[in-house]
């Protein structure tokens, strides 16, 4: 991660977040992008570094978890009393820091409140949202840490709502709500959970995404000439994570890199993650240069003749 990169701002701490990637999936988005759609938002990486860069005019971040959405509001609307709250919070678990995190966590699961989520991700174990069978907040806290100090905090937060204030729109509902929104002129960006975990109900997601639903909606992006891009399966290593999608879908593929495995450093072993990355015919149309080079297949040979 180069230093510009890391000056964009990031308030929400957030597992699977596309940090790392984000500069690569913002080099993809045409000059011409009007709005920029994240269905899957999360931390709002590729719309935050979008926005930094100003490779898109508007955004819209959506996602199912309405409590995620809700602190999306919190920062770019009212980023002054989010920080306060913010800071009373990281005061008061002073001396009772495990106590306080359980009284917090289960406040949260009553009111929804956004800067109870905040404080729980700042503070919990790997920045991971989890839920129970229930749908309750229910990771533990990271005792090493305290989470982000109040003056951090409220930087990164000022930051975010400057870069996305009077210009983004957000959403809460199921994916497919947003893609049947989308026009030829915008650019969809999505970070679905890996089909690995999709199989069955999985801690980290409210919600699973069926591998076989994915590739329905992107067939229906394709017939409405809608630019996409997908971070979807990967490796570490020579170990795949999930299955790659159908090459009947037209999209050219890209490999990533996402730093290193935190679970293989772990075990005293050094290996890169990559990520795929899937670019829709019709974005491929507007794109004036790839920033990659692009796999061999149908695309990369039409792409290397100029057709």
């Amino acid at each position: 991660m180069n230093r510009k990169t890391c000056l964009i701002p990031h308030p929400i701490p957030y597992q699977g977040s596309k940090r790392w990637i984000a500069p690569t999936v913002t080099r993809c988005l045409p000059t011409d992008t009007q709005v920029l759609i994240e269905p899957f938002a999360g931390s709002a990486a590729v719309s935050l570094a979008a926005a930094y860069w100003r490779r898109a005019k508007k955004f819209v971040l959506g996602d199912v978890n309405a409590p995620l959405i809700a602190l999306w509001a919190e920062i770019i609307e009212r980023p002054q009393e989010l920080s306060r709250a913010y800071a009373l919070l990281w005061r008061e678990q002073e001396g009772r820091e495990r106590e306080y995190y359980n009284e917090v966590r289960a406040e949260f699961n009553k009111s929804h409140r956004p800067d109870l989520l905040l404080y729980l991700l700042a503070r919990c174990v790997k920045a991971a949202v989890r839920y129970n069978s229930d749908g309750e907040f229910n990771n533990s806290p990271d005792n090493r840490r305290r989470g982000a100090r109040p003056a951090t905090m409220k930087e990164r937060i000022w930051g975010a709502s400057q870069l996305l204030r009077a210009k983004t729109g957000l959403h809460v509902g199921d994916y497919g709500e947003l893609l049947e929104r989308a026009r030829p002129q915008d650019v969809v960006y999505m970070d679905p959970p890996y089909q690995g975990v999709c199989k069955k109900r999985d801690a980290r997601y409210l919600e699973p995404v069926r591998f076989e639903d994915l590739v329905g909606r992107l067939e229906d992006l394709n017939r409405r000439g809608i630019s996409y891009i997908v971070s979807y399966d990967g490796r570490t290593g020579e170990r795949r994570h999930g299955r790659t999608l159908p090459s009947e879908l037209g999209l050219a593929h890209f490999e990533v890199e996402a730093g290193c495995s935190t679970q293989a450093t772990l075990l005293g072993r050094r290996e890169k993650t990559y990520e795929s990355l899937y670019l829709s015919e019709a974005l491929l149309r507007r794109m004036d240069v790839l920033p990659f080079p692009l796999k061999p297949g149908r695309w990369a040979q039409q792409m290397l003749i100029g057709v």
